[in-house]
Formats: C-alpha cells, structure tokens, sequence
C-alpha cells in the first residue's frame, strides 16, 4: 500500500492508531503526550536518512502498549516514486533469531523441550568438529552464540545447499575458541535451533513460527522467504553502496539458514512483537507466550567485551551480553534489550526498554548497521527525556573516520607492491573444479578474461 503525500508527512498516521487495535483504541492522553515527546522526531529521522544515504526506511515506536508512531520515510527502490509506508515488507534478517529463541522457549513451557536439552538428544544426526562438543552443547548453547565455532558463512551464504545440508556440514567447522569460553557470532547454531523446535512441533520451522507466533500476534504482512514476496504490492528493494554509490541489487535467497534470519515483515506487524515483548508475553488481554520465557530469553548468557566504537562513543556503559536472540546492555541506567539484522541491501533493528515500556523498530533498503544505533540512542533519549546530544553525527564522524582509515591502509598496500611482475603461472592454469567437505564443490571459470568462482 503506497501512502500518498499528506498523510505521509503526518507523523500521527491513521495506521499508527490501527495497530494498537489489538489493545483496544489508544487513549487520547497517550496520543498527546507521544506528541509532546516526538516533537522534532520525524525531521530528525529523514535528515539523517539523507545523511547515510538510506533510500528508504520505516520506523514505529511502542510505549505504554501502544504505538505512538508509526512511519515510512523516503522510498522503496531509488528512481522510482513509490514511497515506503508502515505496511512495506523488509528483509528483518538477524532480527529473526529472537522469535526461534522465543519458539524454543515456549515448546520448553509445554514440556516438549527444556533449555538444557543436548541438542544430539533432539537432532540425533547433528555433530560438530569437537566430539565433546557434540555430545555437550545444548540448546541453550545453540541459541547464545558459545559454541566455540567462528560464522562460517559461506557454508550457506550464495549456495544451493538445504537446511539439512547445512546443519550436516557444520561438522566439518573447526573450532576457534573453546566451548563456552567466549562470544562468537554463529548463524548455523540458530539455524539447527530452529529445526530442534520444528522437530519436536512435529512441523516444520516455518509452519511452526507462523502458527506459533505470527497468526496470534495478527502479523498477516510476514513471512520466512523471498519467494513468498513475488506479487506482493508494497515491498522494498534492496541497495547497497558500490564503489561509493547507492545501487539496487537484487534480493538475496536465504532459505537454507530459517532461523538465524529468513523473515521478511512490516513495521505495522513487528510493532506487535515488539509489544509482546514488551509486556512478557501478553498482546492484550490474551497470555501467548509464558513470561518466564521472555525474561530467560532476556537474560545474559555470554559475556561480550566492550570494544570499538561502543566504548568509544558510550563509555559509561557497565556490560555488553547476549541472551537468547538478544543482545544485552545498559544505557543511561535502564536495560537495553536490542538485535540488529543485515542481508544484501537491508538492514533492521528491533530494541526493548522494558523498565521504560519502550521498544522500537527500524527497517530500511540499504545494508548496514552503524546507523540504527545513533537511531535507538536519539529514540531513547527522546521518549525517556534528557540527553540532548546528536547521536547521528558523532557516529557519522566516528564511521566515516574509519572508512577513511582503510581506504588509506589499502592505498599504502596498493602503493607498496612491486610493479611490472606477473604470476608465476597464468590464471587459466587454475580454471576447474574444486571439492571441499564443508563448502562443497567450487568451479573457478574464466569469463570475459576474467576470473569468476563460483561455489555450488
């Protein structure tokens, strides 16, 4: 659906009021004192969308367990006029880890699974490198990025290879740290979560989540694949930046990884994941999900350092962790529940205050995420009051700070190397194909004088 003008540029969308429906109507006071309190919110929001060069993005924000803004700024694909609203599908990528974590959970409250279950006991074929490590790791683990194993994407990443394959060929990944011992982002650990969960449903991951969680929670707009876009009339297109500038780039197939991050949704039906969340489990007057599992999905499981530009730019922070689908953190005092997700050309935030009854969602059609948290630091200091200072443009400054380190580190490089030598061997020597046990084969093909791997 395509906004037009007018409303558009009314941050109190007549949507905004509809989403709370679930709720019962929201009450004039909220309305009111959400006025008050995103005054100058909307303009902010659009300067810095320009600012990142953001074709489009769209944005809803939950206090109180109602929706007091709810809005598409700029638009769904570069060169063409149509504009992004609160129903525009988004790849929500990562952001999906939370919802097999929450699914984990609630099979835990009708005693089909626990926590602690060994993952071996409810996938009997699933091993991993380190065979204590197989016969250890638990759900827990799978769902809390400790499994010792770095990503190893490109297992599923471009590839023909299915769920089952993927889940399979982990085992061939070896370990970077030791079990438990430290953080280390892992997407196929989630993914194998999400097929534990389905298993013990009796359905698959998909049917599961949309059954479990979607329906109830009236999320019509959402689903776990691409394919299931084709046809749909308000979709955004992904862009990414090449060789500085902005591109539409096709969407990316992501299948074969389900539960670390296929789902594809709108502000308008995640407002009202965000609201679950927020009020551990309820949407209204209807319990869908136990409270005990949202609080151990918010609770810290793996420690993580405070490095970089978190420490940089937030040095009053006291921790950093990450619980089942969430990372953890404190700001100004409160609890900071939040998640990222980025896939070719998208990029989407999802953060909870549960002491402030707050949470957001942010969506948009470039890939990316520096920009979501100056984004969620000007939301909160908006809605919780105080702060003042322009997160936007101490991260810009701080990202575009190191960007120009490392075109500077590659042009030393560049400038470095030795001219006028050649390969000891010409590239057509190597044209052919070539087998790995994990990432299966790989065909390295001369096209154009140029050489083009491709895996699969």
């Amino acid at each position: 659906m395509n906004q037009g003008e007018p409303m558009r540029h009314t941050a109190w969308m007549t949507g905004a009021v509809l989403l709370a429906a679930a709720a019962g109507a929201m009450p004039i006071e909220a309305q009111r004192a959400g006025k008050n309190q995103l005054e100058g919110l909307a303009a902010y929001v659009e300067q810095m969308r320009q600012d990142w060069k953001v074709p489009g993005l769209a944005l809803a924000i939950v206090k109180d367990d109602s929706i007091i803004f709810a809005r598409g700024f700029g638009v769904r694909e570069l060169g063409k006029p149509d504009l992004v609203d609160e129903h525009t599908i988004f790849a929500i990528a990562s952001c999906t880890k939370a919802f097999t974590a929450t699914l984990v959970g609630m099979l835990t409250s009708e005693g089909k699974l626990a926590w602690d279950d060994r993952a071996t006991d409810r996938l009997p074929g699933f091993r991993l490198y380190d065979p204590y490590v197989t016969q250890e790791i638990t759900l827990r683990d799978l769902l809390s990025h400790r499994s010792g194993l770095s990503r190893g994407d490109g297992l599923w990443y471009g590839t023909t290879l299915t769920r089952d394959d993927v889940i399979q060929r982990v085992r061939y990944l070896e370990p970077s740290w030791s079990f438990r011992s430290t953080y280390g982002y892992q997407n196929i650990m989630f993914t194998t979560a999400g097929e534990v969960a389905a298993k013990a449903a009796g359905t698959t991951w998909d049917r599961l989540v949309r059954e479990r969680v979607f329906l109830p929670l009236g999320m019509l707009e959402t689903n776990t694949s691409v394919s299931a876009l084709a046809g749909l009339p308000d979709v955004a297109t992904p862009h990414e930046e090449i060789h500085d500038t902005i591109q539409v780039i096709d969407w990316r197939n992501v299948d074969n990884i389900g539960g670390a991050g296929t789902i594809n949704s709108s502000i308008a039906d995640m407002a009202q994941w965000v609201r679950l969340q927020l009020r551990g489990g309820r949407l209204g007057e209807r319990r869908i999900v136990d409270s005990a599992v949202i609080a151990e999905t918010h609770s810290p499981q793996t420690m993580i350092p405070r490095t970089g530009l978190l420490q940089k730019l937030v040095p009053e922070g006291h921790f950093y962790a990450y619980g089942m689908g969430w990372f953890l953190q404190d700001y100004r005092g409160r609890m900071l529940i939040q998640h990222g997700g980025n896939l070719d050309g998208m990029s989407a935030y999802v953060a909870l205050m549960p002491e402030e009854h707050v949470g957001f969602v942010m969506l948009s059609n470039r890939s990316g995420s520096p920009r979501r948290t100056p984004l969620q630091d000007r939301i909160v200091d908006t809605v919780i009051g105080g702060g003042g200072r322009d997160w936007s443009r101490e991260w810009k400054a701080a990202v575009d700070s190191i960007v120009k380190e490392g075109k500077e580190r590659d042009a030393s490089i560049d400038s470095s190397r030795v001219m006028g030598t050649e390969p000891s061997l010409p590239i057509e020597r190597f044209a052919g194909t070539y087998q790995h046990r994990m990432y299966s084969e790989f065909t390295l093909a001369i096209e154009d004088d140029h050489p083009v791997l491709r895996q699969g």
